[in-house]
């Protein structure tokens, strides 16, 4: 059985299945499935790194199609929004605002005992929302139950303080936890019991930070293999995050001095992208 080394050193035997699910899931055609498939286990090494595994399938994938690739390469796409975490806090902030909230991004608000420098403040109907969020540039960095000790204790002050400002008794309010990684498994058991949501890159089952920005197709520019780390930087210190930004307003495009072509050209790779599956 051939076997693959995890970027933690541990070594799992290679389970193909997993790779064809997470060519499905970007909406790969069954056809490119079989084909990168055969590809990969035709120049497979056994005990090859995961992430030697996971670019041999990239560059396969982009050869075939902009679209699946860029939606494939989704995780390191969300790490290139670094170094600071401002970038991944307004994406968050455009994921509540898909699904209808109003959202602040960025603000400091007066707890009950102390003041609060808060992410993430979503609000709907009824429903208030505290997301903290937890960018980490390394995929091997997990956020543990510290983070989620600390949040909630936050989280705990600024529901009192709402609580006595608001005049509808009615309103809820909910802590919640956006990392782009994982969490320890402590810090997932503090979650359920305190009450803390806790989203991660593929936690929980269908309703992931993956599973959002997919369904949202609230993708980041980061993902367009048209544009240069520089182009992406330069559009991101502008507080263009998101592919749709670029499609609601082509023209923020200019400040990249790129010729008409080759503006449609990314324009293009942003729709196909953006797309539902």
């Amino acid at each position: 059985m051939k076997s693959v080394t995890k970027r933690n050193g541990e070594i799992t035997a290679f389970d193909e299945s997993k790779l064809k699910s997470s060519l499905r899931r970007v909406g790969a055609t069954e056809e490119e499935i079989e084909r990168i498939a055969n590809y990969i286990h035709n120049q497979f090494v056994d005990g090859m790194s995961t992430h030697a595994l996971y670019k041999m399938a990239y560059a396969h994938l982009r050869s075939q199609s902009s679209k699946t690739a860029g939606r494939y390469r989704l995780k390191k796409a969300i790490m290139e929004l670094g170094p600071t975490g401002h970038p991944f806090e307004q994406l968050v902030g455009e994921l509540f605002k898909s699904e209808g909230y109003k959202v602040q991004v960025g603000i400091v608000d007066k707890g009950a005992c102390v003041d609060h420098e808060l992410d993430v403040v979503a609000e709907k109907d009824k429903s208030r929302i505290m997301a903290e969020c937890k960018f980490h540039n390394d995929i091997r960095r997990k956020s543990d139950v510290k983070v989620a000790l600390y949040i909630q204790s936050r989280f705990v002050d600024m529901r009192q303080a709402w609580k006595q400002q608001s005049t509808d008794s009615q309103m809820t309010y909910e802590g919640w936890i956006v990392t782009n990684t994982r969490f320890t498994v402590d810090a997932l058991q503090y979650g359920l019991c305190s009450g803390l949501k806790m989203i991660s890159w593929d936690y929980p089952i269908n309703m992931s930070l993956r599973d959002w920005i997919d369904r949202a197709g609230f993708h980041p520019i980061t993902v367009l293999q048209s544009l240069t780390k520089a182009e992406k930087t330069k559009l991101i210190d502008e507080d263009i995050i998101l592919c749709r930004n670029i499609l609601h307003d082509p023209t923020v495009l200019n400040i990249l001095n790129k010729s008409d072509r080759q503006i449609e050209k990314t324009l293009e790779e942003a729709r196909l992208i953006v797309e539902k599956i």
